[in-house]
This record gives C-alpha cells, sequence and structure tokens, in this order.
C-alpha cells in the first residue's frame, strides 16, 4: 500500500505537529479543523515555526518554502477524500472519536487507511464502527510531535497484516522509530507512565515536597528532562485526567485512579500550558 497524500484532523498543537513532520518527509497534507479560522491558525503557526528554524540555521529556505507548500488547510471534511492515510488528532473522548471516524468512512476513499493519533482509548472501537475495519490502526505520535522520535503503531484485533505494515513504513519515512504494541490502554509508554506522573500528584497532595523539590528530585536522580509536575503542565491535566480514567476503566489498578487533586484542578479550569495556569503559572 502507497501512501503519498495525508489527511490530518484536529488542528491543535498535536495536529499541526503531525501534520508539519508528514510535510518534513515529503508527503501531500490537508490539515483539517471545524472552522476554517482554526485551520489557516494552525498553518500559520507552521509558517512561524519553519521562520524560526531558517533563523537558527536548521532549515534553508527553499526547504521550509517546499514543505510550507505541500500543506493545505480546510474545513470541509470532504477535502480529505483521495488522501490515502487519515490521522485524527481530536480531543481525547471516545464518543467524539466515534462520530468522526463514522463520518470519515462515508467520505474518505475505501481503500484508505484511518488512523487514531489517540494515547489510550481502544482502537478497536473506532474500527468496527466504520465498514474498512481491517484499515483502521493507532498511529500515537508524541508532543511535540516533530521532535520527538517515537511512534507507537497500535493493532487492534480488526487490522490487516497490510494496514500494519503500512503504518509503520509510514512512521519509518517520517523519520521515526515506531513500535508496534496491541491495542490495550496505555500502550506502552502510557501505562508506563501515568501511574509515575498520578504519584508524583499524591506526594504534593500528601505535602510531602514542594512542586518544585519533587520535579527538582526526578530530575537530578533519574535524569529526566523534566520534573513529573511540570511535564503533567505540558501534556495537560485535562488530558492526563482522561488517560488515568481510561486505565483505571480498563484495568482497576489503584495506580491509574486519579489523585482528586488533579481532577479538582480540571474542575477549575487550571490545565497547564494551555490554559496558563496548573501546577506553574505560565
Amino acid at each position: 500500500m502507497s501512501i503519498s497524500k495525508v489527511g490530518v484532523v484536529g488542528s491543535g498543537i498535536m495536529g499541526g505537529g503531525i501534520a508539519e513532520t508528514a510535510a518534513k518527509a515529503g508527503f501531500q497534507v490537508v490539515l483539517r479543523s471545524r472552522q476554517q479560522t482554526t485551520a489557516d491558525a494552525t498553518l500559520a503557526t507552521l509558517a512561524k515555526s519553519l521562520a524560526k528554524q531558517v533563523e537558527r540555521g536548521k532549515l534553508e529556505q527553499a526547504a521550509a518554502d517546499d514543505i510550507l507548500g505541500r500543506v493545505s488547510a480546510t474545513a470541509d471534511l470532504a477535502e480529505l477524500a483521495d488522501c490515502d492515510l487519515v490521522v485524527e488528532s481530536v480531543v481525547e473522548d471516545l464518543p467524539t472519536k466515534l462520530a468522526l471516524f463514522k463520518e470519515l468512512d462515508s467520505v474518505v476513499k475505501p481503500d484508505a487507511i484511518l488512523a487514531t493519533d489517540t494515547s489510550t482509548l481502544p482502537v478497536v472501537e473506532m474500527a468496527v464502527c466504520t465498514g474498512r475495519a481491517d484499515r483502521v490502526c493507532g498511529i500515537h505520535f508524541f508532543n511535540p510531535a516533530p521532535m520527538m522520535s517515537l511512534v507507537e503503531v497500535v493493532r487492534p484485533l480488526t487490522a490487516s497484516d497490510e494496514t500494519i505494515a503500512t503504518a509503520l513504513e509510514f512512521a519509518r519515512a517520517c523519520g521515526k522509530k515506531p513500535v508496534e504494541v496491541k491495542d490495550q490502554a496505555g500502550f506502552i509508554v502510557n501505562a508506563l507512565l501515568f501511574p509515575y506522573l498520578n504519584n508524583a500528584v499524591r506526594l504534593l497532595e500528601g505535602g510531602i515536597a514542594t512542586r518544585e523539590d519533587i520535579d527538582e528530585a526526578m530530575k537530578g536522580g533519574c535524569n529526566f528532562p523534566m520534573g513529573p509536575l511540570a511535564l503533567l503542565d505540558l501534556v495537560g491535566l485535562d488530558t492526563s485526567l482522561s488517560i488515568l480514567d481510561a486505565l483505571y476503566a480498563e484495568f482497576r489498578d489503584p495506580n491509574y485512579a486519579a489523585v482528586p487533586r488533579l481532577r479538582r484542578m480540571v474542575a477549575a479550569g487550571q490545565l497547564g500550558r494551555k490554559s496558563k495556569r496548573g501546577f506553574y503559572d505560565y
């Protein structure tokens, strides 16, 4: 299966990052948002990102122009009709994704692959709501997508070998190091990462140490580039809560039960960097 044109649904940080990554790899990219204004804004953000890379000497101006020229922005889902691969990166909410996959299935050409960038939701449920369950898989990029080398390619029970092989090859073509994982909540990274992040909040809530000391301890003691509370702010506290809830629903492991403070912060709209306030102020 050959891929030359990629659709990206979602104009947030991840959607824009996936679009940049695919365009840099030489793919034609259609970036779709629900509103043309947000689609255009994401394209403008991409242009700024490429301009900064030119200023820093990491990219030639001609290459930046070519990359930007390979990306188009739209609010019309029908513009994805002739894509060979469509990657959705919308809100981490299963009903929203199911509705989107049903719509994509009716719009995108029958032999195209539909993929989700979900970090923990069951891919098989998205697959079976379409008429092409064998052509649906997970392609989970990490934030920021242009920089992070890992991609988790998620194989639901329904996916064909050809679909998974194509998804792996697409990730490699994007310069990533893909790993194949079965369709289980959290996959590899989040299944291991989120108990750690959750327990960091538990330490803070219990008054064991300050936020600064918790983060400094994990940077200095484990050589991590970022402390757990700062990382939660980067990921987004709402996204983190959704991941923990999905993990707990599947495994019923107490380590996945979100600490009350995290739930209260989300209720208060303190979502991390995206809202300018989380465990830290931005």
